[in-house]
């Protein structure tokens, strides 16, 4: 049996072992679709996987099973019935990493590329880790949580888009991930869209607090972007070493679209950076405009205080200390004091705003 036949048999040795097993047939399996030659598919259970990977041949066409890694028995299950593919792959698709790679042998592709969170409320701004081992009768897929590309996929195939085969599926995946990343752009534009008419009205106090989101978002896709092309182009540069179909993967248009999605995204994280400098001016013209009023008002009533204080003293020979107008002189006194000090500093030009 070839290396690619008996690698079906993640999700179908424990089947032919114990028949009448189900829920530890294929621990942590999501979901497993068979893709015919015929070009149909069927969406398989635990109960209706393949018996044999043996009597799985090409003429009946390939499978995609994806796991969930959360499972431990997954990578256990795995690490068992995988025993003929390379050590780095199997290791790789059940281990915990989060550095992005792509690899190629004569026998398989597999890797790790970063995914955007999918949740039951929709597309999110986490990111997540999709693990992969492709050959020519097998995509294995793993992920800890559920991730925007596979559901898109799996969506299309049910929706009757079937790839032409293992290779197609795997580039499908790659382009869903772009995909999300661009939905993620134009959410990320519109709301910098909307920042800025807010913005040239007044800095409202959300406004910040949105922007640092905006930013940190950008920065977290820029970072995506610019590793998922630094890994394409050293797969590229790798692949003549090998000589399997399983690597014949074309990613010279994906590497083309993450390139021009990471223009886009950095030009959005500057955008965001400079409306972020932009509020920060504004709030610190504000923070100058009130320490000067509180100047001003400390400066207007300085010689009021001054003059109180004075008054205030406890010692002999004070004036108007026996008059019986010396309230209303003393009043008059910082009133004129204050009014003074108000028209010198207009005077001066000091109350010009």
């Amino acid at each position: 049996m070839s290396k690619a036949q008996s690698a079906v048999s993640v999700a179908a040795a424990a089947k032919s072992t114990h028949p009448s097993a189900s829920t530890d047939m294929c621990p942590g399996l999501v979901w497993a679709i068979r893709f015919s030659a015929d070009g149909t598919t069927e969406e398989l259970t635990e109960s209706t996987l393949p018996s044999s990977a043996r009597g799985h041949t090409a003429e009946e066409g390939w499978l995609w099973v994806h796991l969930n890694l959360t499972d431990a028995r997954a990578a256990l299950f795995m690490r068992a019935h995988l025993k003929d593919l390379p050590k780095a792959a199997v290791d790789l698709l059940s281990s915990v990493g989060d550095h992005q790679q792509l690899h190629a042998d004569d026998a398989c592709i597999y890797g790790v590329f970063a995914d955007l969170v999918y949740r039951l409320e929709g597309l999110t701004d986490e990111l997540g880790l999709l693990h992969f081992v492709a050959t020519e009768k097998l995509l294995a897929t793993g992920r800890r949580e559920g991730l925007h590309s596979t559901e898109a996929v799996r969506k299309a195939v049910q929706a009757g888009q079937n790839p032409r085969n293992h290779v197609g599926l795997l580039e499908s995946i790659f382009i869903q991930v772009t995909s999300g990343v661009e939905d993620k752009s134009v959410a990320l534009s519109d709301e910098l869209d909307q920042i800025e008419e807010r913005l040239i009205v007044d800095v409202s106090a959300d406004i910040p607090k949105r922007l640092a989101e905006c930013r940190r978002l950008a920065v977290r896709l820029h970072r995506l972007l610019a590793t998922q092309r630094s890994v394409i182009a050293r797969f590229e540069q790798n692949t003549w070493q090998t000589t399997g179909k399983a690597h014949d993967l074309k990613t010279s248009h994906i590497a083309q679209r993450l390139d021009g999605l990471d223009h886009e995204m950095v030009a959005l994280r500057d955008r965001a950076h400079l409306l972020q400098e932009e509020v920060s001016l504004r709030m610190t013209d504000q923070t100058n405009r009130n320490l000067q009023l509180l100047t001003i008002v400390t400066t207007v009533f300085l010689p009021a205080g001054v003059i109180s204080s004075i008054f205030g003293m406890n010692a002999g020979g004070l004036p108007l200390v026996n008059d019986k107008s010396g309230f209303i002189v003393t009043m008059f006194l910082l009133v004129g004091a204050s009014g003074l000090v108000f028209w010198l500093l207009k005077r001066f030009g000091m109350l010009r705003r």
